[in-house]
């Protein structure tokens, strides 16, 4: 079957999208890439606050694949929202890799090491948040730009470190400045971060029985909690919400799930946080991303996201 990608442009976003290709021609399939400059591609120089983040990777994409132009999109699965227009579907969520946050310096081994009023750069709300949390003595400054872009800004100097997911970097090999992978109990990563996500036509079934061999069942259960979580508590992906899933370290059959949350203040460090464990077999990842939500929303987080509401695209910061 012949297949056509619908992707960013960026190097990351292209790596992603020709690592899925590569896939796809193991089993017997052409595949031509289609690059598609999105609205953040666009709005690289504007931060998230002022333009609003829901779709502003994915529109541009899901109408190429509205009209044909593309059979498939791949994502950055944290980018894609949680409610997809009615003609698409998330059709297959491929294996996982490194889901953490990493602190990234040229200088310092460590956010401990980093000195009382260092300045670290990051384009999300909730790592600003969750590292105000940790360190409220450090400034986090808007930090935006492809992968090489901050890399770069870092080695010049402009901040003393810089927050990023690992995959995209290991993704990319370079993880040179990488001191210190954060573990989901202290720094929640977003929902979704780590996994890529493949979007069809809901209608398309030539597509979907192509790529169907694409779906991790681990990640998916995981990943389906998350951004069932997430939905629940009325966030995308700049609301400050951190959710990860994942099988229980001392389950060594992968029978126990557990999942963290949290909702943070990204002006004042105040963060919510849960944790829940269940036999897997006892219930589906719909249900443990409801009830994740509603244990912070009984420990104060909707207040908190009341508070913390994205603003209206085209609203100042």
């Amino acid at each position: 079957m012949n297949l056509r990608i619908g992707s960013r442009g960026s190097q990351l976003a292209l790596w992603q999208a020709n690592h899925i290709a590569a896939l796809l021609r193991t089993h017997g399939h052409s595949v031509q890439i289609e690059i598609i400059k999105t609205t953040g591609d666009k709005l690289q120089e504007v931060s998230f606050a002022q333009v609003g983040s829901k779709g502003m990777f994915t529109k541009e994409i899901e109408e190429a694949l509205a009209e044909g132009r593309v059979d498939l999109a791949v994502h950055s699965l944290k980018d894609l929202p949680t409610e997809l227009p009615a003609p698409f579907r998330l059709a297959a969520t491929p294996k996982r890799v490194d889901p953490r946050d990493v602190l990234v310096s040229v200088k310092y081994h460590s956010l401990h090491a980093l000195p009382k009023g260092a300045v670290v750069g990051t384009s999300s709300q909730r790592r600003r948040a969750q590292l105000l949390a940790l360190r409220p003595d450090i400034k986090a400054v808007e930090f935006r730009g492809n992968v090489d872009t901050r890399l770069r800004k870092l080695e010049e100097g402009q901040v003393d470190a810089i927050l990023l997911a690992a995959a995209g970097l290991d993704r990319l090999e370079k993880a040179e400045w990488v001191r210190e992978r954060f573990e989901p109990h202290h720094f929640c990563p977003a929902a979704g971060q780590g996994s890529l996500g493949i979007e069809t036509r809901k209608e398309d079934h030539d597509t979907l029985s192509a790529i169907a061999f694409l779906d991790d069942a681990a990640t998916c259960y995981a990943v389906t909690a998350e951004r069932a979580a997430l939905a629940a508590l009325g966030g995308g992906c700049q609301v400050p919400i951190g959710i990860h899933c994942r099988v229980a370290p001392q389950s060594e059959s992968g029978e126990w799930q557990e999942i963290f949350g949290v909702v943070a203040d990204p002006a004042t460090g105040k963060a919510i946080r849960a944790h829940h464990e269940v036999r897997r077999a006892e219930m589906g990842p719909l249900a443990l991303g409801q009830l994740i939500a509603n244990k912070l929303m009984k420990a104060g987080a909707k207040e908190l996201l009341a508070s913390t509401a994205e603003p209206a695209p085209g609203a100042s910061a």
